[in-house]
């Protein structure tokens, strides 16, 4: 694969714009033919990775499309008729729709809480399943940049299906710096202690955890402390751990569980923690431990968002969602991470917790980039169909790929994103498939960069289930999901899916060439939902 940067474009008649970066999509599968193209429109200086700002045409020549330049003027190019109804990520897309757009996301909470529900023995509510967050909860061997940004990854393999293969598009972030390289961290914990974080399993953990974490990090960082039943309360102000650890362990030990769910006041509070605890020069961060059911007081996500608009805006105080329970506001969380600048993730045993403590939440310390989107570009002479496998709630309209006042996704260092594509080429089809391309803010001074990845079609010759292991994983994650999704509705599954069953030795066999644990629990599960499915 080689990485370019295209800095130039051509115009071409645009479809309606898309509005909304929460629409549900409806552009995953496209047919018919296109004219014209698009070539990507020069957006600011090269980076060490090899983007060129030079103006020259790296495409060989051809037309294909490219991202979306700064703004598009136009009409929609035909009538859009007859669109499909019910599931929106099985729907076809209206033509011409070469491009797909979204957000970047490190959520992992949808595979850890159907995890939880197939160890409970029971298959998780299809609503959710989100493949996107089975797929990013596995390691990744993409390669890195040296600095901040990311690293642009594009291969696949063929399926069984006759033409079908999946893309996988790779974004990785640098590496997670030594504790002494990171800047200084400001967290304000707002910890749920109502009746229902008594259960084992939820309050508990996070307890266990948080101690450990304490012992773990730095002497400059600082700790503050809030915790709501039906009112919330600042337990502990914001608080330097230097000689003053012995505080934040009495006040971890002093959480105990009580009375109803009053989420809203319990973020309101903490972010006013946060503000009043606020430190230059660190990273500034409210994390969130919750079974997510709020009962009382405001329930609604975006208007307890509301509530700390200005705190979220001026100040960049991010939300880290960690869910917990048997019993879990899956979407409740997920939206509040999503519109707070943050992520979730999803923990049911002390290892899952000591896991997100102290090794996910240091990552998440810094950020290496902010409203991170991506854009992946099809080359209609090559590719007849594609699909997006998930990001259902992560669109971007595709003329706001470089509109950065779009808000797109936080990501920190040590991450990696990981997008799969079902791709359906044309027959006898050579040369040019896709461009993908990431564009993000600088976490400090909010300059814009990009970095763009090829893909040819004849790096779709190997067999999927002879290809990388990694990318053997990815497909296993994500046609488990689909699956999951799918329940009985078998009109429409991924290209190339296998029955459950099969699905579950083929886990295991990857687990087997993996010597990955994580890789093992994948396995295992996808086994416990074959027998629970019958």
């Amino acid at each position: 694969m080689t990485l370019t940067g295209n800095d130039e474009h051509t115009g071409r008649p645009r479809r309606r714009p898309r509005t909304g970066r929460r629409r549900r999509p409806v552009a995953i599968l496209i047919g018919l033919t296109l004219a014209g193209g698009l070539l990507l429109t020069g957006c600011g200086a090269s980076d060490s990775n090899g983007s060129s700002t030079d103006g020259s045409n790296k495409s060989g020549g051809r037309g294909f499309p490219q991202p979306a330049p700064n703004r598009t003027s136009g009409t929609s190019q035909g009538e859009q008729k007859n669109t499909p109804t019910g599931d929106a990520s099985r729907e076809f897309a209206p033509s011409p729709d070469y491009l797909s757009t979204f957000a970047l996301d490190v959520d992992t909470a949808s595979y850890g809480y159907a995890r939880r529900a197939l160890a409970d023995g029971r298959l998780p509510e299809a609503s959710t399943v989100r493949p996107e967050e089975f797929v990013n909860s596995f390691r990744q061997d993409y390669r890195r940049p040296d600095g901040n940004g990311f690293s642009v990854t594009v291969d696949g393999a063929r399926t069984q299906e006759k033409d079908w293969s999946l893309v996988r598009v790779g974004l990785a972030t640098r590496d997670a710096a030594s504790s002494g390289e990171r800047p200084p961290a400001a967290l304000t914990f707002v910890i749920d202690i109502s009746g229902s974080m008594g259960e084992p399993g939820r309050l508990d953990l996070a307890k266990d955890a948080l101690g450990v974490m304490t012992d773990r990090l730095r002497d400059d960082d600082s700790i503050a402390v809030v915790t709501f039943s039906d009112e919330a309360r600042t337990v502990l102000p914001m608080t330097r751990l230097g000689h003053h650890r012995d505080r934040i362990y009495d006040a971890i030990r002093g959480l105990e569980p009580t009375e109803s769910t009053n989420l809203g006041a319990g973020v309101r509070t903490g972010y006013a923690t946060a503000v009043k605890g606020l430190r230059e020069g660190a990273t500034n961060r409210v994390v969130l431990i919750s079974d997510a059911l709020a009962n009382t007081g405001e329930t609604d996500a975006d208007a307890i968002l509301e509530n700390i608009s200005t705190a979220r805006r001026e100040h960049g105080i991010t939300l880290f969602g960690v869910g917990v329970g048997s019993e879990y506001g899956d979407a409740l969380m997920e939206r509040l991470a999503d519109k707070g600048d943050g992520h979730t993730t999803y923990v049911s045993t002390i290892e899952d917790a000591r896991k997100v403590f102290c090794e996910q939440l240091p990552q998440n310390i810094d950020l290496t980039a902010r409203d991170a989107k991506a854009q992946v570009a099809f080359d209609p002479e090559t590719v007849k169909q594609f699909r997006l496998i998930g990001y259902d709630d992560r669109q971007v309209a595709d003329e706001d790929f470089r509109n950065d006042r779009v808000d797109g996704g936080e990501v920190g260092p040590g991450h990696t994103v990981t997008a799969l594509y079902a791709v359906r080429t044309r027959p006898g089809a050579s040369g040019h498939l896709a461009t993908a391309s990431v564009r993000w803010l600088d976490p400090d001074t909010r300059a814009p960069h990009e970095e763009s990845g090829q893909l040819e079609t004849g790096s779709l010759d190997e067999d999927l289930w002879t290809s990388s292991t990694r990318l053997q994983v990815d497909a296993v994650a994500a046609y488990f999901a689909d699956d999951l999704r799918t329940g009985d509705d078998k009109a429409n599954p991924l290209p190339g899916a296998l029955p459950l069953g099969e699905l579950a030795d083929r886990a295991h066999r990857v687990a087997s060439a993996a010597e990955d644990k994580a890789v093992d629990d994948l396995a295992n599960a996808v086994e416990r939902a074959s027998g629970l499915m019958g």
